[in-house]
């Protein structure tokens, strides 16, 4: 069965990053009560967000998932793991009854990669286990943005859509609320014991399915602790006799003695995403807000360790250790790595298990490891939380009431927690269709690795974990990883809140990705970066201090 963990993070390109974490992962990071509705409204929405006893009222109850206790609990907020075998021929169901009725329904879904063929036997077999009859339109995930908006702003919806926290920009945002159902009648309170598995859903992560004060969003539950990994080749570092890097100025020493040009060997690839990590800097987006021990509210890009961490990475590339395409920003990145033409790259977590499997037929020396997270100063590092959700399946105002109740059982169904006949529809499809068993653990096939892919597992997820049967190992790194680096992690003023901008800020900060990646490179001058942080607050970005201000002044901190 197949990891359940996923995060956001900025880096350098933010949206096609969470894009391959979708792909990879069954699910897409809990938390303090939301925010009430503040300001003003704007295109339909509600600016701000539901908090306290607000939001109570309109979660749903949690009940426990009572099948097949982790191996590794939950630690530091990390996904649970199993290292176990699962008997296979005796999986239990987590829905004994069927709890749709058979009824057409249509799901948007974004798509990364080339869509099964409608009516192929994945989809058929789903339908017939669930009790569903789902008409499945998958989008380019990689252009979903334009789609969904499109499809919003349009008079035909269809009944069910799946929506990605980073598209919630500009009339999107404003949308969700007008265009979408509450669910509160279906799933508040007890309610939701309909639905077991989505009553085993975290409650932080239904609070953060609250959009416009009313529960719309059926959400993908995540880990809290980072998901971005600096992976290392750890079978080069053995024979090499590297030591694993401990401080920037250690990476950096390392990554000039790694680099060959002439063995087209270089150390890394662009290294952001994890120079975030190392320098203390806040995740992009809503979480970047944070009162600090000074009682002043301030924005990410406002602190040393933003210019510091940009500064670092830009050594990398003036010391000749990136690989030549990630200068040019071309390629993959991953591909480069794998090949051994990097040593270091940024990753998903997904790419422990994705990158091992890939290479174990064709490369059996090959070993991924995650370097742990250091500081700037070499010392512990100071890593932020990332929200407890951040996809969510909506249905459409005015759906039926047989169609509603149709796109929950799907969402019951897909949330199926592991160790369950459901879970393993949901990952593996059809036994001797999609997959085999060797050595009591599922192999997929070649139509399992075509048809089995992101379209079910993004209606909704269980609450976050990671299991590999046929290289148990790794989810046991996986998870130890990810809590020795819990240990470290910090909530911001904003952790827990799904908190719609007013729309007029949409754009204030969407100048900044692409400024990083020319600064890095050496194509800007730090008074450019200086001059556009100078410019966002002057532009609304002081504004924007005094609206989220004034949220947290009346509801409380999320930290």
């Amino acid at each position: 069965m197949t990891p359940n963990a996923a995060s956001t993070s900025s880096g350098p390109s933010r949206r096609s990053f969470l894009a391959s974490t979708a792909v990879a992962t069954a699910a897409v990071a809990g938390g303090m009560p939301l925010l009430a509705a503040c300001g003003g409204s704007e295109g339909g929405s509600r600016d701000g967000t539901t908090s306290g006893k607000d939001a109570a009222k309109l979660l749903p109850t949690f009940v426990t998932s009572a099948f097949a206790k982790p191996d590794l609990p939950p630690k530091n907020g990390s996904a649970a793991g199993y290292t176990g075998k699962v008997d296979l021929k005796a999986l239990p169901a987590s829905v004994p009854d069927k709890l749709g009725t058979g009824a057409p329904l249509k799901i948007m879904s974004p798509f990364w990669g080339s869509p099964p063929k409608p009516g192929c036997a994945y989809y058929k077999a789903l339908d017939a286990a669930a009790g569903t009859k789902v008409t499945w339109q998958n989008q380019d995930g990689n252009t979903y943005g334009e789609k969904l908006g499109a499809v919003l702003a349009s008079s035909s919806i269809p009944d069910m859509v799946v929506v990605p926290s980073w598209e919630l920009v500009g009339k999107i945002s404003s949308a969700v609320t007008a265009k979408f159902m509450d669910l509160g009648p279906y799933l508040a309170g007890d309610k939701v014991k309909k639905y077991p598995n989505l009553a085993a859903i975290p409650s932080d992560s239904w609070r953060m399915s609250i959009f416009g004060g009313a529960l719309r969003g059926i959400p993908m539950p995540a880990a809290s602790v980072p998901n971005i990994v600096p992976f290392y080749r750890k079978d080069v570092f053995d024979k090499k006799g590297y030591t694993v890097p401990k401080s920037p100025d250690e990476f950096l020493s390392w990554a000039k003695e790694a680099t060959s040009a002439k063995a087209k060997v270089w150390a890394c690839s662009d290294m952001r995403w994890s120079a975030a990590g190392f320098f203390g800097v806040r995740p992009a987006g809503s979480l970047g807000w944070n009162i600090g021990d000074d009682g002043k509210l301030t924005y990410r890009i406002e602190h040393p360790e933003y210019l510091e961490h940009l500064e670092w990475v830009r050594k990398l590339f003036a010391a000749g250790v990136v690989h030549p395409d990630d200068k040019a920003n071309t390629g993959d990145a991953s591909q480069r790595f794998t090949a051994g033409q990097t040593l270091v790259f940024n990753g998903d977590m997904s790419a422990w298990y994705g990158k091992t499997t890939e290479q174990a037929q064709s490369n059996p020396e090959f070993v991924i490891a995650g370097m742990d997270y250091f500081g700037a100063d070499g010392g512990d590092p100071t890593l932020y939380a990332g929200q407890p959700a951040s996809i969510w399946s909506m249905i459409r105002k005015g759906a039926s009431k047989e169609t509603i109740e149709n796109a929950l059982a799907a969402a019951n169904f897909a949330a199926a927690p592991y160790g369950t006949k459901e879970r393993m529809f949901v990952d593996y499809g059809v036994e001797g269709t999609h997959y085999t068993v060797k050595n009591g653990a599922p192999v997929k096939n070649d139509l399992g690795n075509q048809e089995v892919n992101n379209a079910w597992s993004m209606l909704a997820a269980p609450a976050p974990y990671l299991a590999h049967p046929d290289f148990p190992e790794i989810a046991r790194k996986q998870v130890e990883w990810q809590q020795r680096q819990g240990a470290f992690v910090r909530r911001t003023s904003t952790y827990g809140m799904n908190i719609v901008e007013p729309s007029r800020y949409a754009t204030l900060s969407s100048q900044f990705e692409q400024l990083e990646i020319d600064f890095v490179r050496g194509n800007k001058k730090l008074s450019d970066i200086q001059q556009a942080i100078s410019t966002w607050k002057s532009s609304g970005g002081d504004k924007l201090r005094d609206w989220y201000k004034q949220l947290i002044d009346k509801n409380g901190s999320g930290n």
